[in-house]
């Protein structure tokens, strides 16, 4: 999944991961000593009962195995207390849409559940790892407030969020672990398990060039012990050529179809919520553009970049794929002809729009060799194409057209 949020500065940044399923980071977690509730993943309701037999247990938690956060006030999250119980709790979620506010309105299918014990749990922890990209540093945070919506804790309880940042050489060393395991009110034995736990994950978290780690809630139980009882991983997108085993575990149904085609195609396409679809050759280009947008009052209805080499081939397939989103008014398409001449550019639009039968106004900047003859052919075309001079005219023509204001050939 590729995600762009808006910073303080009204700008869009592109952060890009892939999430992995709950059963899929529990085994992973497995693998570096990290303890986690026995559990199995199952996609047929039936199974169930061989489940529960096996992991013997006073009662068991059936979970949706969605990527999604907010999955126990949706319903994807329930406790049994018996082996038809536990079947009927799965075929109840097993093949259905689960709608949570991370994931709404649309949802995402559940097609496996997992299904794991009970745990006696004295405490709730809060504990993740991510990037932070302004200290270009890999940070712990931890609260005592486990089990809650942690934007809510850092909102409305700042003090109680704890940070330690990792030096990229000595990484995380053990007595950063041991202040922070100390203002958990952890003590005894719990220090000792907490600093190897909080290693643990430190390796897991660099080995597989992870950008999100996050246990929520990290328990600790009437017995003292420590279990990783939720957890979630994001895969940065960039390192998954050599992460080949992670890459193969991708689940694209929980993803945007469109952008699952894009990836297939090899553009890479992410949808947003706006009405001005965009389709730019060049990463660093398509957010210029997107933020033009934004600052001429408009709202971008994706992010498209279709490479440096595209052709009318490909220019048609990222058509497609915007015009797939019912909310897109109006196309925005900003071609730099740096690799391909922008007559061979035009063309490929000309002939791309024809194929597609376009029925929207699409507003072109081409900029580049032949760049004249290019603007020539589109004006020339005969088609509800407008050749825009530079990107400001470009993202000003888009906002007039979705806002039903006359636009200039």
């Amino acid at each position: 999944m590729v995600k762009l949020r808006e910073n303080a500065h009204n700008h869009v940044i592109r952060v890009n991961f892939m999430n992995l399923h709950e059963y899929q980071a529990k085994t992973l977690l497995q693998k570096y000593g990290i303890p986690v509730p026995r559990g199995q993943v199952v996609a047929v309701a039936k199974e169930t009962a061989v489940v529960t037999s096996e992991i013997a247990s006073s009662a068991w938690v059936v979970k949706a195995q969605v990527h999604a956060g907010g999955r126990g006030k949706a319903g994807g999250v329930k406790v049994v207390r018996s082996a038809t119980e536990a079947q009927d709790v799965a075929g109840e979620l097993l093949g259905k849409t689960l709608v949570t506010y991370q994931n709404a309105p649309y949802g995402q299918p559940v097609n496996q559940v997992l299904i794991e014990e009970t745990l006696p749990i004295a405490r709730e922890l809060y504990l993740s790892m991510l990037v932070d990209r302004t200290l270009e540093r890999v940070v712990v945070v931890s609260s005592v407030a486990g089990g809650m919506d942690i934007e809510d804790i850092a909102h409305n309880s700042p003090e109680k969020i704890l940070q330690e940042v990792c030096d990229p050489l000595n990484g995380l060393v053990d007595f950063q672990a041991r202040n922070l395991a100390f203002k958990l009110d952890l003590s005894g034995e719990q220090i000792g398990a907490f600093t190897r736990l909080l290693k643990g994950l430190y390796r897991l978290f660099k080995e597989n060039d992870l950008a999100l780690l996050e246990i929520n809630p990290l328990v600790v139980t009437t017995d003292g012990k420590l279990y990783a009882l939720d957890c979630k991983m994001s895969v940065d997108d960039n390192a998954l050529y050599r992460q080949k085993a992670l890459a193969e575990q991708r689940d694209w149904s929980q993803e945007d179809s469109k952008e699952a085609i894009a990836h297939h195609a090899g553009l890479n396409y992410i949808a947003l919520n706006g009405n001005i679809g965009c389709m730019v050759n060049g990463a660093g280009l398509a957010m210029a553009t997107m933020d033009l947008i934004k600052l001429h009052g408009g709202a971008p209805a994706n992010f498209l970049d279709v490479g440096g080499g595209a052709t009318a081939e490909t220019v048609a397939k990222a058509f497609k794929i915007i015009l797939a989103d019912s909310n897109v008014k109006a196309i925005l398409v900003n071609i730099f002809g740096g690799i391909m001449r922008c007559d061979i550019i035009a063309e490929g639009i000309i002939t791309a729009v024809k194929e597609v039968g376009m029925q929207i106004p699409v507003i072109v900047r081409l900029e580049g060799t032949n760049v004249d003859l290019g603007k020539k052919m589109l004006r020339e075309s005969g088609l509800n194409i407008i050749s825009a001079d530079g990107l400001t005219d470009a993202a000003q023509q888009a906002v007039k057209a979705v806002n039903g204001q006359a636009v200039s050939a």
